[in-house]
């Protein structure tokens, strides 16, 4: 069993390496059949070089700027059965890998992985209030989909799904710009095999997005577009905000 990182990452050439060196800190600790492949997207800055300086990485140009575009051409390039979708503002914690290995290893129906961020550069109150979120969202996943089977729940940045459950559903959406993404992988592959969300699988990321749009706003927002996907489909939210313009 092979696994693909796919890493997007648009105007990331601060954050990338520590993404990067936490990749590399996994493989070391757990030697497996992978490959890294980071999706350089319309970045302006030095992205590019900055993946391209890593001999052990692949890069991938996607010019058309859309986080799911750049999912979508990671996607196109990667050669592992499973498929592991990390975000560039990210770190692997220790025994990410070992995890994820062993979840595939012993299910072979299980379709995709997920699990929270804990947002390392927040404040332990609003790391707290996250929580309470994601603790939310875990509820309404768990009726949602063993009451209702209306779908199921995926974070994206932190998810990892089976490359032929992910081709049988039609990949990925490239219609949709951010918002939903994850929810509608989720609610796609849920009906070509089993989805599951573990809080033993958690990443470090960024909390930016929150900083910048307020925590309550941004919870609420998350929370629309997951029931609204799960609903009709498709995102409640359109369009979102550029957050790099503001760093």
């Amino acid at each position: 069993m092979k696994i693909s990182f796919v890493i997007p990452a648009y105007n990331e050439e601060k954050r990338l390496p520590q993404c990067l060196a936490a990749v590399e800190s996994e493989l070391a600790r757990t030697p497996c059949d992978a490959e890294v492949i980071v999706v350089n997207n319309a970045s302006t800055d030095h992205t590019g070089e900055v993946a391209r300086s890593y001999s052990w990485v692949r890069t991938v140009d996607e010019p058309r700027k859309g986080l799911v575009r750049a999912r979508h051409a990671g996607l196109e390039a990667a050669t592992g059965d499973i498929i592991a979708n990390v975000d560039s503002d990210t770190m692997l914690p220790e025994g990410w890998l070992q995890t994820v290995l062993n979840e595939f290893s012993k299910d072979d129906n299980l379709a995709a992985l997920s699990g929270p961020f804990i947002y390392h550069d927040l404040s332990l109150f609003h790391r707290a209030l996250t929580r309470l979120f994601y603790t939310a969202g875990y509820l309404s996943y768990l009726v949602n989909h063993y009451v209702f089977r209306s779908g199921a729940m995926l974070q994206g940045g932190n998810f990892i799904v089976r490359r032929k459950h992910l081709e049988q559903v039609g990949g990925f959406d490239t219609t949709i710009e951010f918002y939903g993404e994850d929810t509608d992988v989720a609610r796609r592959i849920s009906k070509a095999g089993k989805v599951k969300w573990t809080f033993k699988l958690p990443m470090y990321a960024s909390g930016r997005r929150l900083k910048h749009e307020g925590i309550v706003t941004s919870g609420l927002r998350y929370a629309g577009n997951y029931l609204h996907v799960l609903l009709y489909g498709k995102p409640l939210t359109e369009t979102y905000t550029d957050i790099r313009v503001n760093e």
